[in-house]
């Protein structure tokens, strides 16, 4: 073989290394990769490359589900480098929490970034659709630097998925409840983040007070304590409220609602007379 036949087929050896199967990238990520233009197109024409979209290129695999939204998440986080996290009411999901309320499966994933995603994501052939929504909610987002582990590990961990080698950064149940209701009342219902939070029984109070002091959102925070008291889970005793900022004032989440007077926002009737 040819000194340019060994080349060739080292470059190739080299894509199945650091490109494995499933997972998509764009054309930019493999040029990175010194795979020029001519190449990636030669690997497309002989099979070796598949390009489910225009500019976009992944290794098939019988094996795996082409259409699975995990895969372009573990290739956003672990291969594109983007400081993107699954939350909110998909991360609850994906830890037994709100399983129930969808008999059929997510139709929408709710991911986390400080940076937007690539144009090609949003086109991508998926069952579901993915929802991308701002990370200022917290102080500390999967890109920050805090090197306090303790802090790090309450408001993320790693999600093994399927027969998959690669895991998932998602937020914590502590953190996703509070992702879910920061979206109350216009994406998520009271009644759905109700019985979300009935369920909640074995949230861990230490991790509750980082995550609380953490998040930024007067609003989320303050429904969070109202359902928690509602519910009279055991961990909502041992939280020290005093170390949270709740912020001061009225915080109208419903036209009609009535006011609680202790966390000073407005409820659903039918919800304010359970109490």
């Amino acid at each position: 073989m040819s000194t340019v036949g060994i080349q060739k087929q080292s470059k190739l050896n080299q894509l199945q290394r650091i490109l494995p199967e499933g997972l998509p990238v764009d054309s930019n990520w493999l040029q990175k990769q010194g795979y020029s233009r001519q190449l990636i197109a030669k690997y497309a024409n002989n099979g070796w490359l598949s390009s489910p979209i225009r500019g976009v290129y992944r290794r098939d695999s019988a094996l795996l589900d082409q259409h699975s939204w995990e895969l372009v998440v573990a290739s956003l986080q672990n291969l594109l480098g983007l400081p993107v996290t699954v939350g909110g009411r998909t991360a609850l999901e994906l830890q037994g929490y709100a399983h129930y309320l969808s008999m059929t499966g997510p139709a929408e994933i709710h991911l986390y970034g400080a940076e937007s995603s690539p144009g090609w994501v949003n086109k991508f052939p998926l069952k579901q659709s993915l929802a991308f929504h701002s990370t200022h909610l917290f102080k500390v987002n999967s890109d920050s630097k805090d090197r306090d582990k303790e802090r790090r590990r309450a408001h993320f961990t790693d999600y093994k998925w399927g027969t998959s080698e690669w895991s998932l950064l998602i937020s914590t149940p502590e953190r996703a409840i509070l992702e879910l209701l920061d979206e109350l009342p216009i994406h998520e219902t009271f009644h759905q983040a109700d019985v979300l939070m009935e369920g909640l029984t074995n949230l861990r109070p230490r991790t509750l007070t980082i995550v609380l002091k953490d998040c930024q959102s007067i609003k989320a925070k303050r429904l969070f304590l109202w359902f928690g008291e509602r519910h009279n889970h055991a961990w909502f005793k041992s939280i020290d409220t005093q170390k949270i900022n709740l912020g001061s004032g009225k915080r109208m989440l419903l036209p009609g609602g009535k006011l609680d007077s202790k966390y000073l926002i407005t409820v659903p009737q039918e919800f304010a007379n359970d109490r």
